[in-house]
C-alpha cells in the first residue's frame, strides 16, 4: 500500500489578517469530507436516513503509522480477506498516538488497496459498529479514510480470537467453564442485534469472528457481512450468498434468503465446535472429500453415551456429563433444517443460562463429577437430553 502525499497546503501566517477566514475553510471542508463519508455509508446500508455515528474518531494516515511503528511486520497481529491487522497504542484521553507500551492498545485493520468488495464492506462496518454499542460487541474507536488508504481502529483484544485457542496446535485449551461463558456471551452478542428495529443479521458468525478479552469474554467482530433483517410482512431478504462454508445455513446457501434463523444455524455450529474442539469443515480425508462437522456429529448422537464420543479430547474429561448432553440437544435445535422450527435467539440465552445455573447449584452442593467413562450404564440412561429430539431433522 502507498503512502498518499499531497500538495503543500497554503497556510496564512499567524499573525496574517487571512488566519480566521484559513481556519473557518479548514473546518468546512473536513466536515464536508465527514459528510460524504457517511453518505455513502448509509446508501451501503440500504438507509438513506442513517446518522451519523459522531462518536467515532476520524483518524489521519500518519497517525495511524506512529501508533503502529510505521506498520511494521513485528507489529502485524494477524491477517485476513480484509486485510493485515496491527497492534499499535494511542492515548486514552487525547487518542493521540502513543508510544509502544504506553496508553490504550489497538488493534488496526487496514484494507486491501486492491478489494472493491471490500471497501463497501468496510463502509458497513463502520455504519454498524459507529453506532451499536454492546459488550458482546468489539469496539470500535475509529477510522481512517484518505486517498486510497481504508482502515479502521478497535479496542485490542488480548486473547486474540476463539479459532486459535480451539484448533491451534501448542495453545494451552480453554475449559469447560470458560468455552460455556463464550457460548452465553456470543449468544447475547447475536441477541442483541435480533432485537434491533430493523433487525440485524450477523451472517459471518465463525470461530475466527470471535475475539476474547484479557478474561476471555467473548466479543463478535468484523460486521462486513452484516445486513438489516425484513421489516413488515416480508419473510426474509434476498442477497447474494457470502459468508463461510461449514457455517452457512443451508436454506441460505440454496435460496440466498436471508432471516435470523441463519445466524442461529451459524450459532449451532458454533456449538458444536466448542464440544468437540473441531472445525466446521475437516482437513480432506483421504479419499479428499470434505466432511462438515454437522455430518460427522450426527452418527455420534444416536445413542445415550453419543456425546462422550464427539467431545474434545483435551478437556481431558474435566466437565458435567449433564451439561454436555443439554448443550448438545441445544445445538441439534439450532442446527434443524427447517428454519421456522430453530429456536429465536433470546431462547437459546435463556437456555444456556438455566444449565450454566443448575450446574452450579449441583456443584455447590456436590463433589466434582468424575470423567464420564467412569459412569455406569444404568446410570446413563436416565440422563440424557440428546435423545429428546429428531435427529432426522438436523
Amino acid at each position: 500500500m502507498g503512502i498518499c502525499v499531497g500538495k503543500p497546503a497554503n497556510v496564512a501566517h499567524v499573525s496574517s489578517s487571512q488566519f480566521m477566514d484559513y481556519a473557518k475553510a479548514q473546518n468546512e471542508r473536513k466536515h464536508r469530507s465527514r459528510t460524504i463519508i457517511f453518505k455513502k455509508i448509509s446508501r451501503a446500508s440500504g438507509d438513506e436516513n442513517c446518522p451519523i455515528p459522531i462518536n467515532l474518531k476520524a483518524f489521519t494516515f500518519n497517525d495511524l503509522k506512529t501508533a503502529t511503528k510505521n506498520f511494521r511486520p513485528d507489529s502485524m497481529v494477524g491477517e485476513g480477506g480484509f486485510g493485515r491487522v496491527f497492534k499499535g497504542w494511542i492515548d486514552e484521553t487525547t487518542l493521540a498516538p502513543a508510544k509502544p507500551g504506553c496508553g490504550q492498545v489497538i488493534a488496526v485493520k487496514v484494507l486491501k488497496s486492491e478489494s472493491h468488495q471490500g471497501h463497501r464492506e468496510w463502509l458497513t462496518e463502520v455504519d454498524y459498529l459507529g453506532k451499536l454499542r454492546h459488550k458482546n460487541l468489539v469496539k470500535l474507536i475509529g477510522y481512517c479514510e484518505e486517498c486510497e488508504n481504508r482502515l479502521l481502529v478497535y479496542e485490542f483484544m488480548p486473547k486474540g480470537c476463539l479459532e486459535n485457542h480451539l484448533f491451534r496446535k501448542g495453545v494451552e485449551p480453554i475449559s469447560w467453564s470458560i468455552r460455556m461463558r463464550i457460548a452465553i456471551d456470543v449468544a447475547q452478542g447475536l441477541a442483541f442485534l435480533h432485537s434491533k428495529e430493523p433487525n440485524i443479521i450477523y451472517r459471518d458468525l465463525k470461530a475466527a469472528n470471535i475475539l476474547l478479552d484479557s478474561e476471555f469474554t467473548a466479543r463478535l467482530s468484523d460486521f462486513g457481512l452484516a445486513r438489516n433483517g425484513p421489516v413488515g410482512d416480508n419473510t426474509h431478504v434476498s442477497t447474494r450468498v457470502v459468508g463461510t462454508s461449514g457455517y452457512a445455513a443451508p436454506e441460505y446457501v440454496a435460496t440466498g434468503h436471508l432471516t435470523q434463523k441463519n445466524d442461529i444455524y451459524s450459532f449451532g455450529v458454533v456449538l458444536l465446535e466448542l464440544l468437540s474442539g473441531r472445525r466446521a469443515i475437516a482437513d480432506e480425508r483421504a479419499g479428499g472429500v470434505e466432511e462438515t462437522l454437522v455430518e460427522w456429529v450426527k452418527p455420534f448422537l444416536l445413542d445415550n453415551r453419543g456425546v462422550f464420543r464427539i467431545m474434545d479430547t483435551r478437556l481431558g474429561g474435566r466437565y458435567p456429563k449433564k451439561d454436555a448432553q443439554a448443550v448438545a440437544a441445544l445445538a441439534l435445535k439450532c442446527l434443524r433444517n427447517d428454519p421456522k422450527n430453530r429456536p429465536m435467539m433470546d431462547e437459546v440465552v435463556a437456555s444456556l443460562e438455566e444449565i450454566m445455573n443448575i450446574s452450579k447449584n449441583i456443584a455447590e452442593t456436590s463433589p466434582p463429577e468424575i470423567s464420564p467413562k467412569n459412569y455406569t450404564r444404568s446410570k446413563l440412561k436416565n440422563t440424557s437430553l440428546v435423545q429428546r429430539h429428531v435427529l432426522a431433522d438436523v
